[in-house]
């Protein structure tokens, strides 16, 4: 191999810069980089700093020459990025994995469900819903979370109540005004699944959140086929080299995340 060659090294993460970080709440902070990169909703992207570690972030905002991550404070890397501020550089390889099928959901109805932080990993694709909703239908957004201190992106909520067909926000132990009381997956009955021609339903939140839903939405007389979820679990090098995320045969980082129901209700840890 001459001393020519541009290959990429996959691996290697390169310094992207901060823009701006917004409070979302005590332990989740929106991180806005500085990047020419258009990855599809529900990529994601390894995110590092160096002599700390990495770890795995779904993208949550999609724009020119930005991308955003939402970052939860819950161990050392995400402890030292919350010290951070805009100027400095957050490191960055990707995108991976496969995406939402955006092209499959146009013309259709499309019921998006998510619990706590799941919202961040399914927030590009509603991003996109937003800015074409001539694409589809009709937009059915529910989401909960555990009290009004974990609520995230309460802007871009209120924007989603005005122009969606129907939202329904929930807390699981609070009562405050524009949010029902009772998790999220009490609520999928209120969905009108039966008015639908032709629809498809995404679930992205904890694993118990996403069986729970799916299994009501089974209830509700939604086909197998109709459901998406992501599973973002034990990703690591995200190439499908180091086994962390591999389920039986499949590797969740090459794989997924994003995985129709019919295969993902046999992925089992």
């Amino acid at each position: 191999m001459g001393d020519n060659c541009d290959c990429k090294n996959e691996l290697q993460p390169e310094p992207y810069l901060i823009t701006d970080i917004i409070r979302e709440t005590e332990i989740e902070y929106t991180f806005r980089v500085k990047a020419d990169i258009m990855p599809k909703p529900g990529q994601f992207f390894q995110l590092s700093l160096p002599k700390v570690g990495e770890a795995p972030f779904s993208v949550s905002g999609i724009g020119e020459n930005w991308l955003e991550f939402t970052i939860r404070k819950v161990g050392k890397v995400t402890s030292e990025a919350f010290k951070l501020k805009p100027g400095d550089n957050l490191f960055m390889r990707g995108p991976y994995g496969n995406s939402f099928p955006v092209d499959k959901y146009k013309g259709e109805d499309i019921v998006v469900i998510a619990g706590g932080t799941g919202v961040c990993a399914v927030k590009s694709l509603l991003q996109y819903f937003y800015k074409n909703y001539a694409d589809v239908n009709s937009v059915h957004f529910l989401t909960g979370f555990k009290d009004k201190a974990s609520i995230l992106y309460s802007e871009e909520l209120e924007k989603y109540r005005e122009k969606f067909s129907n939202t329904i926000y929930s807390l699981d132990n609070e009562e405050i005004d524009g949010f029902e009381t009772g998790f999220v997956t009490e609520y999928i009955d209120q969905v009108p699944f039966a008015d639908f021609a032709d629809y498809q339903v995404v679930i992205v939140g904890p694993q118990p959140m996403m069986d729970a839903a799916a299994a009501e939405c089974l209830e509700q007389g939604v086909a197998e086929d109709r459901i998406w979820v992501s599973m973002e679990r034990n990703m690591s090098c995200g190439v499908g080299k180091c086994g962390h995320c591999k389920i039986d045969d499949t590797y969740v980082c090459l794989d997924g995340p994003v995985f129709n129901y019919t295969k993902a209700k046999n992925l089992i840890d």
